[in-house]
């Protein structure tokens, strides 16, 4: 019994990072039967997103119900929607946890996965 999805992830399959994650995450999410979908940005309309290529690539985004969360917010709404992850979302909105951790995810984790990208891309090992 599969339910209407409340939860849309956009992810980057180019990134190894990024797809094993979002793999990982869609694999749980199947076997749980939960109401999320992951849509591979290389592989839809970003116009339907409201984003470019670019802006995707940088950081994670997902929409819940109907409203975008961008970075680490974006990954803590998509913990919060997996019961075996609930409890790290909830740790880490914790006040000043959490703005270390937005802060680490946007200026380090994202930015080295970010620059990985585009020097693949530059190489042409990746598409677009």
């Amino acid at each position: 019994m599969t339910t209407t999805p409340r939860t849309r992830a956009l992810y980057n399959s180019d990134c190894p990072v990024c797809n094993a994650e979002m793999c990982s995450y869609e694999a749980y999410a199947q076997e749980n039967d939960l109401p999320i979908v992951f849509d591979d940005l290389n592989r839809i309309d970003l116009a339907a997103w409201g984003v470019t290529e670019d802006e995707a690539t940088r950081l994670l985004h997902v929409i819940h119900d109907g409203k975008l969360h961008i970075g680490f917010d974006a990954m803590l709404i998509l913990w919060a929607q997996m019961p075996r992850m609930k409890w790290v979302a909830r740790l880490c909105r914790l006040r000043g946890l959490f703005r270390i951790l937005d802060w680490g995810y946007a200026n380090v984790v994202a930015r080295i996965i970010y620059d990985r990208h585009q020097r693949r891309k530059a190489r042409g090992l990746v598409g677009g």
